[in-house]
Order: structure tokens, then sequence, then C-alpha cells
């Protein structure tokens, strides 16, 4: 498979992986804003990389002032795009005491109806938003800093509530939001930390110690608060894994790499003699790994010497069982 079919199949994937995403349990997420961001993403990393613009246009198969014009146009609109209606909603219900469904409806009359109150359900799930009366009279109530911060502490410590704090009240820094959030200095520093990692939350370093802030906010409408962190640290994992072994000078794998990954496929059978010790593999991955993860976090409270350049090492587990047919069968 040459590189050109690679990206090919990559992309083919990637959509796929978007699409249910998009419709998942019921959902209609917006996906109008994707071809540019997309197109602009690509465009900023090609350039980190090295590549001048010409080369960048030439690679998407434009003119260099057309490709200009296109980056320039995109990129101007960028802010407003970034400001999702999940945000937009809560933002609208934010600046009221009380807003009713039918105003919140009528403010956002030019989106999809319902879209909107998919949001609207999935704030008052997240605890972000209270809401009272009955159904087409309902009205809703931004919950304070308080509420989310009491609701964070049920929770343990929610990503999304923290992420919320910090858009409430950022730039922060972690005693703030542990004062506010009711939690621990070092927990609140724990998940602003994967917050950062995840992109969700930018730190800024400054004399008096790393802040933390946030232009956007949203969450999935319709989901489960923290089943998308988890699904994103995968993804993430995976393409760090990849680049960075495309990166490397030797592309080839031998069983003592550091950088890398295997996959691995079977077909077992109701009553296959190996079908638990297969099924359970990943049962054990998360036991080992989850044991060895308290091991390293432990030694590192406790050693003072922490060098100021470190090795981050990740590893990822996952495993899927489908339903084979005869037709389908391509192992032996």
């Amino acid at each position: 498979m040459n590189v050109t079919l690679l990206i090919d199949a990559i992309v083919r994937q990637t959509v796929v992986l978007i699409a249910e995403l998009a419709t998942n349990g019921g959902l209609r997420a917006p996906l109008a804003r994707l071809a540019d961001q997309v197109f602009l993403e690509l465009a900023r990393e090609l350039e980190s990389q090295g590549l001048s613009r010409k080369v960048s246009a030439d690679m998407f198969g434009l003119a260099l002032r057309s490709y200009q014009r296109k980056v320039q146009r995109i990129a101007d609109g960028d802010g407003d795009r970034t400001r999702t209606l999940w945000e937009g909603v809560y933002e609208f219900i934010r600046s009221r005491e009380v807003a009713s469904r039918r105003e919140v409806l009528d403010r956002f009359r030019h989106d999809d109806d319902e879209v909107v109150r998919g949001v609207l359900a999935d704030l008052v799930e997240s605890g972000l938003v209270f809401s009272t009366g009955p159904s087409q009279d309902t009205s809703f109530r931004a919950a304070t800093e308080g509420e989310i911060g009491a609701l964070a502490r049920t929770l343990g410590k929610s990503d999304e509530m923290i992420w919320a704090l910090v858009f409430r009240t950022g730039p922060t820094t972690a005693a703030r939001l542990a004062s506010s959030g009711g939690l621990s200095e070092a927990d609140a520093e724990a998940v602003l930390d994967r917050l950062v990692r995840a992109g969700r939350v930018i730190r800024r370093d400054g004399p008096d110690g790393a802040s933390y802030g946030t232009k956007k906010f949203d969450v999935a409408v319709g989901a489960p608060a923290g089943w998308e962190a988890a699904m994103f640290d995968h993804f993430h994992a995976v393409v760090r894994t990849m680049t960075t072994k495309l990166r490397a000078s030797e592309q080839k794998s031998a069983l003592d790499d550091s950088i890398g990954g295997s996959t691995y496929s079977f077909e077992v059978w109701p009553g296959h003699p190996l079908a638990g010790e297969v099924l359970g593999a990943l049962k054990r991955f998360r036991e080992q790994h989850s044991a060895l993860r308290e091991r390293v976090r432990e030694y590192n409270r406790n050693d003072r010497r922490r060098p100021p350049v470190r090795q981050g090492v990740i590893m990822y587990g996952g495993q899927c069982v489908w339903e084979l047919e005869d037709e389908d069968e391509t192992s032996t």
C-alpha cells in the first residue's frame, strides 16, 4: 500500500468514526464547519512541520494565492465557528435569571429545533442547568459556581465540571479551583493536567505560577458526561504512537521496539477452549497496567530527584467482538 492509498484508507475510517459520533444515540450533531476545520488544521500542521505555503498549496492542488485566501477566510471566521451551539445556549441561559423553553427556541430559531432541544436536555442532564415546569412551559436556570462545585464533588472530581468552572471563572489557578470546586489542590492540578492534554484548557506559566483558561466549553449533545474524554484519550494515544513512529528514522518494527503497536485478531466460538483467555485479554491488560501505573505514581510522588527532561510513555489497549459468518471468514 502506498502513502496515498494509506491516507485514503485512514480518512475513510476517520469519517466512519465521526459519523458514528455525530449520530450516536439518536443525536444529530452539527457538521457544517467540519470541512473548513479539517482544511485549516491540516494547513496549520503542515506549516508547523516546516513546509512553505507554496508547497502546502501544491499538496492541496491549489494555486498559492487561492490557498492563502482560503486559509485567511477560514481563519478570520474561526473564532465565531468555535462558539458552538451548546456553548451559545448555555451562555444565553446564563445571561438571564430564568429563561423559558420558548425564549431559547426563539433565540436559536435559525438552528435545528431538535438539536436545540437536545442541547437543553444535555445541559440539564450534565447538571449545569436546572429546569422546572411542564414540558412545553419549562423554565431553565444556570447553576451557580457553588452548585457546579458541589456537583463536581458528587461526581467524583468530574473533568467536565472542572472544565465548566474554568470556562466560568478563568483565567484561574489550581488553588482557586480547589476552593470553588471543593477539591484538594493536588486533585485540581491532576484534572487540569488532563484537560490541558485533551486540548480543552490552555495553561500559561507566569511569574505568579500557572494559570488556566479556555475559550470554549462544549459536550456532545446527549452524551453522558465523561465518555467522550475517554474516547479522545484513546484516539489521541493511537495517533501519537503512529506519528511518533513515522517520525523515527526506522519505520520497520522489531520485537524490542519502545515505539509502535501491534494488532492481534482471533476467531473463537462458544465452547472454544481458548475463548475465555481471548475474551479476558482486555481485563487482564487493564488490571496489569492499572497496578503498574499506581506503582509508578507512588514512586514519583516520593522521589524528589525528578529531572527537567523526562520520558512520557503511553500504552493503550482495546478490544472489539463481533459475529463472523462463513462468508466473512478470512482466517484459518
